[in-house]
């Protein structure tokens, strides 16, 4: 079967000549107007030569989300292979984890699909009307390749509105898993599936909770603790953890999940990190190592400016509580702030509270969430471990 063609532009060649999976709604010159949400069409020049196959959406402004550049059939074989693919690269990596992400959208050449192992579940994000679409079948995929007792949605995502797609969550596949635990390391960690952040917690970080427990000693702070990713991997090495929660369910599971680990050396605080870190800055430095982990304040181009002066707070205060040659590990997931732009914001922040700090490490999501060069938006998180001086 022959895909329906789009034409696109020289700027649009151009982009897929870099290395870019998207084309954006201006650079399509022609397209037949019968085209569905979700089809797969073949992308060619204004010769009428073949470039690609992509998925067609019809509301977003990315209009085309390549899936191949091959003349291959994109059907049932073709995502089975790219999952297969998945798989296999995870298992070169990381070999029997049974906790991590499977499959990373375009950094996995699959556009529009996340796929999340946890144990015996798989929790799945289907985010454009292609996916969308095949949901039944990739769910039926998922849990056959790795024989799971459950495959769960969590599409109650707002990113699925701005194609037209309502937000969902439940069951796909199996039983209701319920609560669940997995572990990060030596932490054990209780999770809700159905209930969590993202698609139940933050498997991207985990790598960089790990590392920031190895700087663990003394007094450490935890702030956007959440379930407590970070503050059980100090609680670990360090003699007194404060974990600072504001939300009241995560603060409930956190304090389980302290409970589950022994970890009698963790506070948790209910309160706006915010103010916390403000009414901490006004005492004498306290702190050994402070961990910021904040939910992505610019979600757009348009909201950047003032998500810079809530960065900028944020470290400055953190800063100002450190004691000398404390470490301060500080992350960004907002995709529209550089690497290059937390640095300078933090920069600011430490000269605003006369001290000096270096930079130790430059870090980013787990090794699960690989980046597509040419797709700068598969590189989203940002950590920095900082010294300061």
């Amino acid at each position: 079967m022959l895909e329906p063609k789009v034409k696109i532009s020289r700027r649009g060649v151009e982009r897929l000549q870099g290395g870019h999976l998207w084309i954006y709604r201006a650079d399509v010159e022609q397209a037949p107007p019968a085209l569905e949400a979700g089809d797969v069409v073949a992308l060619v020049d204004g010769r009428g030569r073949f470039l690609a196959k992509a998925f067609w959406s019809a509301r977003s402004k990315i209009a085309l989300r390549v899936v191949t550049r091959d003349e291959e059939p994109v059907d049932e074989a073709f995502f089975a292979g790219r999952l297969s693919a998945a798989i296999a690269l995870r298992e070169r990596t990381f070999g029997d984890e049974r906790f991590l992400r499977l499959v990373h959208g375009e950094a996995d050449l699959l556009p529009g699909l996340v796929v999340d192992r946890y144990g015996d579940v798989a929790v799945l994000q289907t985010l454009v009307p292609a996916t969308d679409r095949r949901k039944a079948f990739l769910a039926d995929l998922v849990a056959n390749a790795l024989s799971l007792r459950s495959v769960v949605e969590r599409n109650d995502v707002r990113v699925r509105e701005l194609e037209g797609l309502t937000q969902t969550k439940g069951v796909l596949r199996g039983p209701d898993p319920g609560p669940i635990e997995y572990r990060e390391g030596e932490v054990r960690m209780r999770v809700d599936l159905l209930a969590g952040q993202k698609t139940g917690t933050f498997l991207d970080q985990r790598e960089n909770h790990l590392r920031a427990g190895e700087y663990a000693r003394g007094r450490c702070l935890d702030c956007f603790s959440y379930t407590g990713g970070f503050a059980l991997q100090l609680a670990r090495r360090a003699e007194r953890v404060t974990a600072v929660e504001m939300q009241p369910s995560p603060s409930v599971l956190l304090r389980e999940n302290a409970l589950l680990n022994r970890a009698e050396n963790l506070e948790v605080v209910e309160a706006n990190a915010f103010d916390y870190l403000r009414d901490r800055s006004e005492e004498e430095p306290a702190f050994d190592l402070v961990v910021l982990d904040p939910p992505a304040f610019a979600k757009n181009k348009e909201s950047l400016p003032a998500a810079r002066r809530g960065y900028k707070e944020v470290n400055l205060r953190a800063i100002q509580v450190l004691r000398p040659g404390g470490i301060l590990v500080t992350s960004s997931c907002s995709y529209h702030l550089s690497e290059a732009a937390l640095e300078e914001l933090v920069l600011d922040a430490a000269n605003d509270a006369g001290r000096r700090i270096q930079l130790l490490e430059r870090r980013g999501a787990g090794r699960d969430h690989p980046v597509l060069l040419g797709v700068p938006e598969t590189r989203y998180l940002k950590c920095l471990v900082l010294r300061v001086a």
